[in-house]
C-alpha cells in the first residue's frame, strides 16, 4: 500500500479520497481501499517524512517529499510490479466487485488458509467448490 500511494503522489498531489479512487480504477474495480486503511497509511508515510500535506479548498492534499522520492526510486520494482498486476485484472473487477462472485472469493480464499493444516477441512471445502462448479456448469 506504501509504495502505490507513493508512486500515486509521484504524478501529482492528490488528496486521500482521489488516491482511494484511483487505486481503483487502476485494479479495474477490483481493489477498494477503505479511509479505514488509506487515512492511516498516509500519516504513517507522514509521521516517515515521506510526503507532506497542506489544506488546499478544505482538502489535505499530499505530496511526495525529497524522501518519498527516494525510496519510491529503491522501491521501483515493486512499483512496477504493483502496477503491472493490477492491470492484469483488466476487466474481471466489474464481475467481483458489486456481484455474489467477490465475497464468494473472499470466503473460499479464508477456508482454504483455514483448512491448510486440516485434511477433512481441506476436503469439505473442495468438495463445496466442486459441487458449486458442476451446478454452474449444468445451468
Amino acid at each position: 500500500m506504501r509504495i502505490a500511494i507513493l508512486s500515486l503522489l509521484s504524478e501529482k498531489p492528490r488528496h486521500g479520497y482521489e488516491l482511494m479512487k484511483e487505486l481503483e480504477a487502476r485494479s479495474g474495480g477490483s481493489y477498494r481501499v477503505s479511509a479505514g486503511t488509506m487515512y492511516p497509511a498516509l500519516q504513517q508515510l507522514e509521521d516517515e517524512g515521506m510526503i507532506v500535506s497542506e489544506t488546499k479548498d478544505g482538502k489535505r492534499v499530499y505530496q511526495l517529499t525529497d524522501l518519498g522520492r527516494q525510496e519510491l526510486q529503491r522501491e521501483s520494482a515493486t512499483a512496477e510490479d504493483i502496477w503491472r498486476r493490477t492491470s492484469d485484472w483488466g476487466d474481471w473487477g466489474e464481475w467481483i466487485v458489486g456481484s455474489p462472485l467477490g465475497p464468494l472469493m473472499k470466503a473460499t480464499f479464508r477456508a482454504m488458509k483455514h483448512a491448510t493444516r486440516e485434511p477433512e477441512l481441506r476436503r469439505r471445502v473442495e468438495d463445496i467448490l466442486d459441487r458449486a462448479r458442476r451446478e454452474l456448469e449444468d445451468l
